[in-house]
């Protein structure tokens, strides 16, 4: 498994949906694609939201990127991560 951070930017319409409801169906979601997420929040600055979660693969987190925006109508923009720890140990190898 694989960390992808997912950076959205809710839409007016995106807003009005916002409810518990709708993040239980967006966890299920990324679920349903073979996710799981880490953790979710809330942000302020150039992204509204970051959802951290764990994917088999870039193509299972690209589905649920397209899926999630037409569930919820927020822009995502995933990007894959390493942990730091991970990071410091595959510089070290150069």
């Amino acid at each position: 498994m694989s960390t992808y951070f997912m950076l959205g930017n809710y839409s007016v319409d995106a807003i009005k949906g916002v409810c518990a409801e709708r993040t239980n169906q967006a966890i299920n979601l990324i679920k349903k694609f073979g996710g799981e997420v880490t953790s979710m929040h809330a942000l302020l600055g150039g992204f509204d939201l970051v959802i951290i979660a764990d994917f088999p693969g870039t193509e299972e987190a690209m589905k649920a990127s397209i899926a999630l925006s037409k569930l919820t109508d927020i822009s995502f923009s995933t990007f894959p991560a390493v942990s730091v720890e991970k990071f410091d140990e595959m510089v070290r190898e150069l």
